[in-house]
C-alpha cells in the first residue's frame, strides 16, 4: 500500500518555512482507494515569488484548516503504508518537521520516484516532475498545485510499477542490501530511529555492546553501517548487529561528550579509534621557590587536584610536552626534564632563554608558560556553556570549575527563570579527561555570543 504525497510551502527550508497545501492518494498497487486536499494555514505570510508560482495567496488559506487540524488525518492515510513522493525527501522533511513541533515523531518507509525513474528509466535529459511526465505522456493539471503534482505521481508510479522487479522497490529501502544482516536485526527498528543528532550503540546477539557512535542525523548513519561494508572490519560488524538503541541528545556537544564517554566505560569491540584505557598520567603546574611556574607530568592520585590535561600513556605525554615546549621556548628543567638547578639541553641550543640557570626572570619566564597553560585543556576557567537541546523548547547545558567537567544536563529555560544555579540540579555528571576537554575548546572557539556564561571562582569540586 502506498501514500502518494505532493505539498507546496512557503519556501524551501523544512525548518523556517510551512505547509501551505497537501495531497494524499492512497494507493493498493492498482488504483486509488482513498484521497484528500486541503489547503493549509501556514499561519505566515506566503512570499510573492511563491504565490506566483503556485497561485495560492494569503487570502486563499486565511480560513484555511491549520496542520494541527488534519494532522489525525495524514496519520490515519499514511500509517503502515509508503510514503511516496516525487524528491521525497523534501515533502518528507516538511511533514516530519511539522508534526516534530506537535510532539509527534512522524516516521514512514519512503520512495523517492525521481530515484525510482533514474533507476528504471535511465537517459532521460531531466527527472523533474514537469518534464519527465511531458516526456512520459503524462499529461498534469494544475502544475504547482498539491492534488495536480500528486495524480501526476500516481500515474507515474503505476508506470513504475508496471515495469518494476520488486527487487527494485527492495534497493530503494531503508537498508537496500540485506544479504549478510544478522538474522535477529529487526530492520521496521531503523525507521523508528529519528534524523536528529544523537548517540547510538549498536549490540550483539549477546547484547553486549559493539560499538557507539554520534551524529547530526543517528537514522542515516545507522543505515551507513548496516549498507554495503567498504572494508572487512566493517563487515564484521556489520554481520554482528543484532539490535540498535539510541539516545537523542539535539546537541552535538553533548553527543561528542556521552560518546566519548561510553567509549571510555565499555571500551566496545569496534571502537578502535576510541579504546584508550582511562588516562592514567596527568599533566601539573606549581610554583616554585624562586617564583618561576613550572611543569610536571606525573601518575595522578586522589589528592593531587585537577590536572591541567591527561594522557593515556609515558609516550603520549613526552610527546605533548616536547610540542609545547617547542612553541612556547619553555625550560626543560622547569619542566622537571633534568635536575632543579641545572642548565637544560634546550639552553645549550639557544631554545631555553636560562630560567633554568637563573639568566631569566622569573616575570619573563612565566609569561611564555602561562600562555602555555592557557593553551591546555580548559585551564582553570569557570563557565557554562549553553546549546540546542531535544526538542524546540529544551536547551542543554555543560559545566566545567576550576577546568574541570563536572557535567551536562537539559532544561527548559523558563523552569528556571534566569537562576542559573538550579542548573546544578539537573547536571548528569562525567569524566573529566583530555578527549572531553578538547570537545569542548573546540566548541568555545565557534560559540555563539550569549551561549557562554563565565561564573566567579570556585573551590574544585570532588
Amino acid at each position: 500500500m502506498y501514500a502518494i504525497i505532493d505539498i507546496e510551502t512557503t519556501g524551501g527550508n523544512h525548518q523556517r518555512d510551512k505547509i501551505t497545501e497537501i495531497a494524499v492518494y492512497v494507493h493498493d498497487g492498482s488504483k486509488v482507494i482513498d484521497e484528500f486536499t486541503t489547503l493549509i494555514n501556514p499561519e505566515r505570510s506566503i512570499p510573492y515569488y511563491i504565490t506566483q508560482m503556485t497561485g495560492i495567496t494569503d487570502d486563499m488559506v486565511a480560513n484555511a484548516p491549520r496542520f494541527f487540524e488534519i494532522a489525525r488525518k495524514i496519520v490515519e492515510l499514511t500509517v503502515g503504508k509508503v510514503f511516496v513522493a516525487h524528491n521525497a525527501p523534501f515533502d518528507y522533511r516538511f511533514i516530519q518537521s511539522e508534526f516534530k513541533q506537535l510532539g509527534y515523531e512522524f516516521e514512514r518507509e519512503t520512495i523517492c520516484t525521481v530515484r525510482l525513474s533514474r533507476k528504471l528509466i535511465p537517459g532521460k535529459s531531466s527527472y523533474s516532475l514537469g518534464n519527465l511526465c511531458n516526456d512520459l505522456g503524462i499529461r498534469i493539471t494544475d502544475r504547482h498545485r498539491a492534488a495536480g503534482d500528486a495524480l501526476a505521481t500516481v500515474k507515474l508510479l503505476e508506470l513504475l510499477l508496471s515495469i518494476n522487479r520488486q527487487s527494485d522497490f527492495d534497493a530503494l529501502s531503508p537498508i537496500p542490501d540485506r544479504k549478510g544482516l544478522h538474522p535477529d536485526l529487526n530492520l521496521p527498528l531503523i525507521l523508528k530511529i529519528p534524523e536528529d543528532t544523537g548517540v547510538y550503540y549498536l549490540y550483539d546477539d549477546r547484547g553486549v555492546l559493539i560499538y557507539v557512535g554520534k551524529s547530526v542525523n543517528i537514522r542515516h548513519r545507522v543505515q551507513q553501517h548496516l549498507g554495503a561494508a567498504k572494508t572487512i572490519r566493517a563487515g564484521e560488524m556489520r554481520s554482528r548487529i543484532a539490535d540498535i538503541s539510541y539516545e537523542v541528545t539535539g546537541s552535538e556537544l553533548i553527543a561528542l561528550l556521552v560518546e566519548t564517554e561510553e567509549i571510555k566505560k565499555s571500551k566496545p569491540l569496534f571502537n578502535r579509534a576510541g579504546r584508550r584505557s582511562g588516562n592514567q598520567l596527568g599533566m601539573y603546574h606549581y610554583e616554585n621557590e624562586h617564583g618561576y611556574i613550572c611543569l610536571n607530568i606525573k601518575r595522578m592520585t586522589p589528592i593531587d587536584g585537577v590536572p591541567l590535561t591527561t594522557f593515556a600513556n609515558a609516550d603520549e605525554s613526552r610527546i605533548f610536552l616536547d610540542r609545547l615546549m617547542e612553541k612556547y621556548n619553555l625550560c626543560q628543567t622547569l619542566c622537571n626534564l633534568y635536575t632543579s638547578g641545572e642548565a637544560c639541553f634546550h639552553y645549550e641550543i639557544k631554545r631555553c632563554f636560562g630560567a633554568c640557570i637563573g639568566e631569566e626572570s622569573a616575570d619573563k619566564y612565566n609569561i611564555r608558560v602561562q600562555k602555555a597553560i592557557d593553551s591546555i585543556g580548559l585551564s582553570t576557567k569557570n563557565f557554562l556553556l549553553f546549546d540546542k537541546g531535544r526538542n524546540n523548547t529544551e536547551k542543554s547545558v555543560v559545566k566545567v570549575v576550576n577546568g574541570k567537567l563536572i557535567g551536562y544536563g537539559f532544561f527548559d529555560p523558563n523552569s528556571i527563570d534566569g537562576n542559573i544555579s538550579l542548573l546544578d540540579d539537573i547536571l548528569i555528571p562525567c569524566s573529566n579527561n583530555r578527549d572531553a576537554h578538547q570537545i569542548i575548546k573546540s566548541f568555545l572557539i565557534k560559540a555563539k555570543p550569549g551561549s557562554v556564561i563565565y561564573l566567579n571562582a570556585e573551590s574544585p569540586e570532588d
